[in-house]
This record gives C-alpha cells, sequence and structure tokens, in this order.
C-alpha cells in the first residue's frame, strides 16, 4: 500500500526504483528542466562557457553526492554570488571593456575560494556541528531562507516582463507576457492539487511543456540559435584553463563568506523539506566540502562556480521526490548535454517568460520554506531580542541586495558583499551578541 501511495504522489518518494526507469529518467530530465535557466545565466552573465558549465556543473554534482555519500539530494548548478567577481576582473561581456583573457585569472580566484569551503569544513569536522551550529539557529536560518527566495523573485517578475519580440519582428503586447506565464503557473498548480500518478509528481515540467506550447502559438519562440550550431563540440578549450593572480584572488576569495552562508541556508531547507538532518548526517562538513571540491574543479576548467541551489529546494517542495538519483540522473544528462550545443540551444529556446511562470512558483516555495523553518522551530517570536535579529535579516538583506550590496576597497581591489551575505552576518553577530538566547541545536532536530 505504502509502494501504492508513493506512485500515486500521496507519500513522498524516497526511492524512485518503484517507478521504474523510464519515469525516473523523466524526473531526471525535469530537475535538469528546472536548473538549466540558472545554470547557463551565469556563463551569459560573466562570458564563460555554457558548455562548460552544463559539464562542470553535472561533474560537480556528482562529486558532491559521492563526498556525501549520496544521502542529499541537491544538484549543484552555477553560482550568481560569484558573477560581481568575473565582471570585476574581465569586465560586462558585451561591452567594450570586456575581455576574454582575464576570465582564466578569474577561475583562478574561484578555485582558492573553494579551497575556503574545504578549510571549513575541516574546522567544523574538528570542533564538531553542535558547536557550530550554535551561530545558526532558527531564528537566523529561517529568516536566511526565506531572503532566498525573496531575493530571487524579482528575477522571475522581471523574466515575465520583459519585451518580447515575435518570430514576425513585432513587440508582444505586455498582457501576452502573463498569459504564457500564467499558462506554466496554473498548470503547475493544477498539477501539483489535482494531479494522478505521474503528471503530480512533473509539474515543473508540465508547466514548461504548457507554457512553451502556449509561446509557440503566440510567436514569442525565437529559433535561430538553432542554426548553424555543431551537433558536437568538446566543451573544454585550453584558453579556458584557469590562471593564478594575486589581485583576482583576494577580490573572489572573500565572496565565499557570502555563498558559505547561502549553502548552510540551503542545507537546512533542503533538510526542514525531506524531512531528514542532513546538518547532522552525513554532516555539514560533508556537505560543505562537496560544494568546495565542486567549485574548485570547476573554476580548473574554466567552469562557473558550483553552488547548491535554492531551484532544488523548490522542485523538492512540489514534486515530494527526495530520491537523490534523480539529482545524479540530471547530472549526468547534463554532462552529456555539454558534448551536444545543439541540445543546450535546443532547451536554450525556452522564452524567458516560461521560465520566469516557473520560478515564480519555485522562489514562493522556498519562501515559505523558511517560515515554516521558523514555525516549526516554534520560534518565540514574542520574544524582543528574537524580533530584533530576524528584522534586521529581513531588512538588510532585501535593501542591499536592492542597491547591490556593499562595497568597500582593501587595497588596489574592490570586495563585494551581496545583501543575502550581508544579511547572514547580521543575524549570526546580533544572535551571539544579544541576551536572552532560548535555543539550543539538537542533534536529532532538524
Amino acid at each position: 500500500m505504502a509502494k501504492e501511495k508513493a506512485q500515486l504522489g500521496v507519500e513522498p518518494i524516497y526511492d524512485v526504483r518503484e517507478l521504474g526507469v523510464p519515469k525516473s529518467l523523466v524526473l531526471g530530465v525535469q530537475h535538469l528542466f528546472a536548473m538549466f535557466g540558472a545554470t547557463i545565466l551565469v556563463p551569459i552573465l560573466t562570458g564563460l562557457s555554457i558548455s562548460t558549465a552544463l559539464l562542470t556543473a553535472g561533474v560537480g554534482t556528482l562529486l558532491f553526492h559521492v563526498i556525501t555519500g549520496g544521502k542529499v539530494p541537491a544538484f549543484l548548478g552555477s553560482s550568481f554570488a560569484f558573477i560581481a567577481g568575473y565582471q570585476h576582473i574581465a569586465g560586462v561581456p558585451g561591452t567594450d571593456g570586456f575581455r576574454t583573457d582575464l576570465l582564466p585569472y578569474a577561475c583562478g580566484g574561484v578555485f582558492f575560494a573553494g579551497l575556503v569551503y574545504v578549510v571549513v569544513a575541516a574546522i567544523i569536522r574538528a570542533v564538531g556541528v553542535k558547536r557550530v551550529m550554535r551561530f545558526f539557529p532558527p531564528v537566523v536560518t529561517g529568516p536566511v531562507i526565506m531572503l532566498i527566495g525573496l531575493i530571487l523573485s524579482p528575477v522571475a517578475i522581471s523574466s515575465i516582463m520583459a519585451p518580447i519580440t515575435t518570430t514576425s519582428g513585432k513587440l508582444l503586447p505586455g498582457g501576452f507576457n502573463w498569459i504564457i506565464a500564467l499558462a506554466s503557473i496554473i498548470t503547475i498548480v493544477a498539477c501539483n492539487l489535482w494531479g494522478k500518478g505521474m503528471l503530480k509528481i512533473i509539474p515543473i515540467l508540465a508547466g514548461v511543456v504548457v507554457g512553451y506550447v502556449v509561446a509557440v502559438l503566440f510567436g514569442a519562440v525565437d529559433f535561430s540559435a538553432m542554426s548553424g550550431v555543431k551537433a558536437v563540440a568538446v566543451p573544454i578549450t585550453g584558453s579556458q584553463i584557469m590562471k593564478f593572480d594575486i589581485a583576482a584572488i583576494i577580490t573572489i576569495v572573500p565572496i565565499a563568506l557570502a555563498t558559505m552562508m547561502e549553502h548552510v541556508g540551503d542545507v537546512v531547507a533542503i533538510s526542514a523539506t525531506v524531512g531528514k538532518n542532513y546538518i547532522v548526517k552525513p554532516g555539514l562538513h560533508r556537505t560543505m566540502m562537496g560544494d568546495g571540491v565542486a567549485t574548485s574543479l570547476a573554476s580548473v576548467v574554466g567552469g562557473p562556480a558550483n553552488t547548491t541551489y535554492g531551484e532544488n529546494t523548490g522542485v523538492l517542495v512540489l514534486t515530494r521526490v527526495y530520491d537523490p538519483r534523480v539529482m545524479r540522473i540530471a547530472a549526468v544528462m547534463a554532462i552529456i548535454a555539454s558534448f551536444f550545443p545543439i541540445v543546450g540551444n535546443a532547451i536554450g529556446t525556452i522564452p524567458g517568460v516560461v521560465i520566469g511562470g516557473v520560478s515564480f512558483i519555485l522562489y514562493g516555495m522556498i519562501t515559505a520554506i523558511g517560515v515554516r523553518n521558523v514555525v516549526e522551530a516554534q520560534v518565540d517570536l514574542t520574544n524582543t531580542r528574537n524580533l530584533i535579529v530576524a528584522a534586521v535579516i529581513l531588512v538588510s538583506g532585501l535593501g542591499f541586495d536592492v542597491v547591490g550590496g556593499l562595497r568597500f576597497p582593501v587595497g588596489a581591489t574592490e570586495i563585494s558583499l551581496s545583501g543575502l551575505a550581508i544579511a547572514a552576518l547580521l543575524g549570526i553577530i546580533l544572535n551571539a551578541i544579544l541576551p536572552g538566547k532560548d535555543y539550543e541545536f539538537k542533534e536529532d532536530e532538524i
């Protein structure tokens, strides 16, 4: 009966082998679709190779699963946190100041940022997770998880509202954007609430397909990217291999501070979603080491830094498919796609408005998980000190994100901290120094 319930989507699915190989492959495709947009957007914004990004995301995810014992249902994709670092060193793609020859030096800086993860992971292993997690109580991690979704939410809206030029060269009226986006949103909601069997656990894929069909009917899909594309190509070239420069290293390494905070928030969010404490088993030191090793390896061959994804949590919430095998299937598919540029370009024809519609739901789910984290941990918000910590995290995170974070010079270089990193730091510091702590981490809790 339990197996039957799992197949109907009534109960969470922890083992996709119950569903069979064909359905497992479909779930892998769905997960890759959900991660694809963000994974390729980072190389587009930095000038790095899209094919290399797909390759390193796939290999990085598999490495992460090896290091964590295959226990954590996470997919690693391109990190947005490092975009400012790449652009500071090599410039912005499409402008006169952009220099592809400097990108390998930025990758060299990212390599050392990944090593910072490994060092911190070793420290966590040495001192014990209980001592570390004292600095990450639910009053800090809950609002930080909320921020992940809230900070991403404008990306979804701007993707939906971006002007669309039809294949006939006409500008599509803005109202049609929302028709296309709503086609995806309504499909996802309908599949999740009323879908039966397999349809219930592939709401995102269904939303992408329906939105894509509607976009084609409106002439909003540009197929020009498919012309003249090589069918097969090696995703790595010698010119992409990382190089080292002390200024680039000093500029980029501090960004690891932000991404480590995001990593803790993502692992807590995944734990809260799945109902298993991954902070304790396989352990925060293993997840952080997996993230760091994947990032360093990606940078060696010119790929963008890897990171755990908020979108990943959104997919878990919507589908209730918690088997890490699905992420490994998606990783293998990403690796295969990296050798076939035509596949990546075909997926790339999905209009931003469709991705925006899907993200509208995913990012909202991430924020809701943060709220749930606070509620289930029974954070006492009648306690003024807890209210202050949560308030500072939310306001500083959103506020600094709007103004582009915080930048300050260190010697001849400039350090940039994202709104999320600033919020996490302030939350940790305030929670540590304000009197009246009412939380103690227990290893049997999420």
